[in-house]
C-alpha cells in the first residue's frame, strides 16, 4: 500500500466521537483484517505516520501500544514496526515449536518455568503408557516468537529415554534428534476454553480471554510414546489449519 492510500485510510474522522488513538487503532486493525496490510509489511515510524495523518506522535504511540500488546503489530528494536498477523499451523505436519517458528521467519525463544526430573502424575502416566509415579523429565516454559509470548507448554517424557534437564536447550526435538528418538507420528487434541488467571498473565492477555488448549502425544516408530505435551496457545494469534480431501481423490 502506498503512503497516500495509507494516510487516507488512517486519517481520523473529525466527526467521530471516539478518541483519535482509538480511531487510528481501529482503522489500522481493519486494514490488516481485510488483507490490505499483510504479515511482514512495514508501518511508518511514529513521527512520520503522525505527520501523514495529522495527529500527534503521542496519539500514534498509544494506538501502536495496544496493537503490539494484542499481537497485531510487532516492533523490532532498531528496525521499526511491522504487521505481525496471525500464525497458521498446519495440523498435517509434525514439527517442534522452534523449527516451526524458524520456518515462518520468526526467532523462537523460551522463558523457562520448570525444568526438572520428577514423577508422573496419573494423567501423565496414562498418556505415556508408564507406571504411575514412574520417573519423568518435565519441561514447562513460555514459548516465544520474536519476543512475543505465544504459548505455555509443558512437555513430559519418560526417564527411560535417558534425557536430563541439562540436555534440553531451546528445542526439545533437537535434543531427541541427537539420540535418534524423533517421533514419526502424533495424536493431537485441541479445545477452546477461557484461560486461567495465571495463563492470561503469562501470555499478556486481557481478562477472560480465550485460549487453545492442546494435548499432543508423539510416537516413535516402534509404537512407544516419546512425550506428551500440554500446551495453552493464544487464540488471538494462532490458527490451526487442516487440509481435507474427498474420498474419491487419488483412486
Amino acid at each position: 500500500m502506498d503512503a497516500m492510500t495509507l494516510a487516507a485510510a488512517l486519517t481520523p474522522d473529525p466527526d467521530d466521537s471516539k478518541p483519535l488513538y482509538i480511531q487510528v487503532n481501529d482503522r489500522l486493525r481493519a486494514l490488516i483484517d481485510r488483507g490490505a496490510l499483510r504479515r511482514g509489511d512495514a508501518i511508518p515510524a511514529e513521527r512520520d505516520l503522525a505527520e501523514m495523518i495529522g495527529v500527534s506522535r503521542v496519539t500514534v504511540r498509544k494506538a501502536f501500544v495496544e496493537l503490539v500488546e494484542s499481537g497485531v503489530l510487532l516492533q523490532k528494536k532498531g528496525a521499526g514496526t511491522f504487521v505481525a498477523g496471525r500464525i497458521e499451523q498446519p495440523l498435517s505436519r509434525l514439527l517442534g515449536f522452534s523449527e516451526d517458528m524458524r520456518a515462518r521467519g520468526f526467532e523462537p525463544g523460551s522463558v523457562w518455568l520448570r525444568r526438572e526430573e520428577s514423577v508422573a502424575s496419573p494423567d501423565e502416566a496414562m498418556a505415556l503408557g508408564i507406571a504411575p509415579h514412574a520417573p519423568v523429565l518435565r519441561l514447562k516454559r513460555i514459548r516465544m516468537a520474536n519476543g512475543q509470548p505465544m504459548a505455555i507448554e509443558t512437555a513430559v517424557m519418560s526417564a527411560q529415554f535417558g534425557l536430563k534437564p541439562q540436555d534440553i536447550g531451546e528445542s526439545l526435538y533437537d535434543a531427541v534428534r541427537k539420540r535418534d528418538l524423533l517421533p514419526v507420528r502424533a495424536l493431537q487434541r485441541i479445545r477452546a476454553r477461557i484461560g486461567a488467571v495465571s495463563e492470561i498473565e503469562l501470555l499478556h492477555l486481557e481478562k477472560a480471554s480465550a485460549v487453545l488448549a492442546i494435548e499432543r502425544r508423539s510416537f516413535l516408530a516402534d509404537g512407544r510414546v516419546l512425550e506428551v505435551t500440554f500446551s495453552c496457545y493464544r487464540a488471538d494469534l494462532y490458527d490451526f489449519v487442516v487440509e481435507l480431501r474427498g474420498g474419491g481423490e487419488g483412486r
